[in-house]
């Protein structure tokens, strides 16, 4: 049975069901698969984000702060030597990764990359940090790559193609669609008589962590001028965030803006149901997928830094992605709130693409690329 080993600096919550159906698929392929993984930084801890997996391998990292950067150390039990394949986060902090990478000289165990392939939200994205990173792009047995964008990254870098598996980065939405389906109409009624809205009120949302990069004043712009053009409509913030404070204040003065806090489940997917938009103009990651899930389009900018699911989200099929001013993107999210037909095929696009950026297609993806790397020649 071939020995795979997965490294996470710290196990995020979101990522325990992708490594337990991970771990079932590989065993049923003869795979025996392993996670490693220590804990958040102290600069982390805040997040409080990390999950619990009993049959992983926690180990205690070592930290070193140097500026606003973490340097990481991670210890490797003497119980996953002779490991046929190891599989590394592409993060330049992580220390412990250089051994690895350097052990491919004499082991005939094998490594891959899983990451972007670059830091998309980099301010010097031609820094010093960047073409580190360039630097081992290619130091690799295989890659796991994010999406679409990352095999971009890497063949341009002359990676060989055949070495790459795109994994199109998902989380599990299963419980969310459940929630979707969940709610009736009775509880959609008695959500308008809240926020004063009748079944021809055009609704746009906004979910996610409040902070500079989501772009909150373009969005608030933004939806002024769509107030004025469409007086019946709303906007509905979900999140919390340091930012937050700047949207309330914001709210006071327009009674169709409501910010309503973070919100999870029934409640979170009773405004995705309500919702006719997802405003997100600043920067979109793996949260695109819960507009996907709720059938309705996304609406982005094109200068934000997104994360690489920024390359699900396709305008004029499934959402929306302008250039320019918040006037640019208002009149954009006007015309299709105003013209059923287009807005109708964006709705079909969003739910045919939640058919592909799954939980189950990631999985699937994962086991074929590992046995791939595994069969390749010593």
């Amino acid at each position: 049975m071939k020995k795979v080993v997965i490294f996470q600096h710290r196990l995020l919550h979101y990522r325990t069901i992708l490594f337990e159906r991970l771990r079932e698929a590989c065993a049923e392929r003869g795979i025996e698969l392993h996670l490693l993984h220590g804990q958040a930084s102290p600069r982390e801890l805040t997040k409080k984000d990390e999950g619990v997996l009993p049959w992983a391998h926690k180990v205690k990292n070592r930290f070193w702060e140097v500026g606003e950067r973490d340097l990481i150390w991670q210890p490797v039990p003497k119980a996953l030597g002779n490991t046929d394949l190891v599989i590394l986060m592409q993060e330049n902090r992580i220390l412990s990764n250089y051994p690895l990478l350097l052990s491919r000289i004499w082991s005939s165990g094998k490594v891959a990359y899983w990451g972007h392939g670059k830091n998309f939200q980099s301010d010097a994205p031609i820094g010093l940090r960047e073409k580190w990173k360039d630097l081992f792009l290619r130091r690799v047995d295989w890659w796991f790559a994010y999406t679409e964008m990352t095999v971009q990254i890497l063949q341009r870098a002359g990676y060989p193609e055949g070495r790459i598996t795109c994994l199109n980065n998902a989380i599990d939405n299963d419980g969310f669609q459940r929630d979707l389906e969940s709610i009736s109409e009775e509880c959609l009624n008695q959500l308008r008589i809240e926020i004063k809205a009748d079944n021809k009120s055009r609704i746009g949302l906004f979910c996610g962590s409040l902070y500079r990069n989501k772009r909150l004043d373009f969005m608030v712009a933004a939806a002024d001028r769509i107030h004025v053009e469409l007086p019946d409509f709303r906007l509905f913030v979900i999140g919390d965030g340091p930012s937050a404070s700047d949207m309330y204040a914001a709210a006071e003065s327009r009674p169709w803006l409501r910010c309503v806090g973070a919100r999870n489940g029934l409640e979170k997917a009773a405004y995705f149901r309500l919702a006719n938009v997802i405003f997100n103009p600043g920067a979109v990651g793996l949260h695109v997928l819960d507009a996907f899930c709720a059938g309705i389009p996304m609406a982005t900018t094109y200068e934000a830094q997104h994360g690489p699911e920024i390359a699900y989200l396709k305008d004029g099929r499934n959402g929306i992605i302008t250039h320019g001013d918040s006037d640019t993107y208002a009149r954009k999210i006007v015309s299709i709130l105003t013209d059923h037909a287009e807005y109708d095929r964006l709705c079909f696009g969003a739910r045919e693409a939640a058919t592909l950026y799954t939980l189950q297609n990631m999985v699937e993806k994962f086991i074929d690329g590992m046995e791939k790397c595994l069969a390749l020649p010593n």
